[in-house]
């Protein structure tokens, strides 16, 4: 087994609310246990510039428990293996300069925290021979091999509480009124928030909807007294036949970016119903502010388990909430999937009997 002494801590993709909970619970339990830890900034830009690292001591992560955001910066760009990187020191190969510096600030092992896009960078650098630990980061919820990923509740906590404020104005106004939520291709938020916040329809991308079929809905509560509706749709959310809504197409190596689902689904009930509508983009809101006491607690866990693994050199692996226990599970397991709403979850199925409607 490999002798642990000094280890890099690295947060890379879209922020979320517990990173900075990671980041505490590696940098303390590695101290306890005689390890020196290197904060490397803006992911693995950490590594090739070396400017952007520093030691983490316990009195550096005093006090960041509650704090959102992350201290060691982020960036969230396309595939950094596609194109050469220039530095001061002349212009390298992405990866063989990530491995040398990785050598060269003698490193034993990395924590790479991040989603879908930090990870599969991360195996990338497994397979070449970088030590590491993989802690999952998404507010989405749709990584795969874990049952959740912190920041998730976070996310649905506050589109739960828009939720609940949109309710009044709709009511006071006869409105319908519409909320959009992030998730990308996985309905996760959407229907959770949907569902605590008391919504009358909730569209996900796993289940096409049809924009006559949400109307006869909204017109049937309206018949019975209801005269205002709530209708969360997920930003991947799409018309049976047609295709998500994009407010960038992809280029390169850089993903498309969803944006306007919920316009859209304003303006076709608008024109169903003739009722007024409005629609509310929740977008990066969902990603800012405190971590509720979940995400804290589970990110703190994922943190300490990657230090475990790191010592106990079971390298290459994810931490994962399989309730009770974090457990590890391969990487190569991990990556290149997205874990969406099962079509049978008991969650759809209650929602469903409740009356919700999912458009279909």
């Amino acid at each position: 087994m490999p002798t642990i002494k000094k280890i890099g801590v690295l947060t890379g993709g879209g922020d979320a609310p517990g990173l900075n909970a990671v980041i505490r619970a590696v940098v303390k339990a590695a101290y306890n246990a005689g390890v020196e830890v290197i904060g490397l900034e803006d992911s693995f830009d950490g590594l090739i510039y070396p400017e952007k690292s520093r030691p983490l001591t316990p009195r550096d992560v005093t006090g960041i428990l509650r704090r959102g955001g992350t201290i060691l910066g982020t960036v969230n760009r396309g595939n950094p293996f596609a194109e050469p990187i220039t530095t001061p020191d002349g212009t390298f190969d992405y990866a063989e300069r990530v491995l040398e510096m990785f050598r060269r600030t003698r490193l034993d092992a990395l924590v790479c925290i991040g989603g879908d896009g930090t990870l599969s960078i991360s195996y990338e650098f497994s397979k070449k021979g970088i030590p590491l630990v993989g802690v999952p980061k998404t507010i989405d919820n749709d990584i795969v091999g874990t049952n959740s990923s912190f920041g998730f509740d976070t996310a649905v906590s506050f589109a739960t509480d828009a939720i609940d404020r949109l309710h009044t104005t709709a009511e006071a106004h006869r409105r319908i009124m519409v909320v959009e939520v992030m998730g990308r291709y996985a309905g996760w938020i959407a229907l959770h928030g949907g569902v605590a916040g008391g919504a009358d329809v909730i569209l996900i991308p796993e289940i096409p909807y049809d924009p006559d079929k949400v109307a006869r809905c909204i017109r049937d509560r309206d018949d019975w007294g209801a005269r205002f509706s709530i209708v969360v749709v997920a930003e991947g959310a799409r018309p049976t036949g047609g295709a998500v809504s994009v407010v960038q197409e992809a280029r390169g190596a850089q993903p498309e970016r969803l944006g306007g689902a919920g316009m859209r689904v304003a303006k076709e009930l608008e024109e169903r119903t003739g009722k007024e509508t409005r629609y509310v983009v929740l977008g990066h809101l969902q990603r800012g502010g405190q971590p509720t006491a979940f995400d804290r607690t589970l990110a703190t866990r994922f943190g300490g388990k990657a230090v475990e693994l790191l010592l106990e050199g079971d390298f290459g692996m994810m931490v994962a909430n399989h309730p009770p226990d974090i457990v590890p599970v391969p990487l190569g397991d991990v990556v290149g999937r997205i874990r969406t709403v099962p079509l049978d979850y008991d969650l759809i199925h209650t929602a469903r009997a409740l009356g919700v409607s999912f458009g279909d």
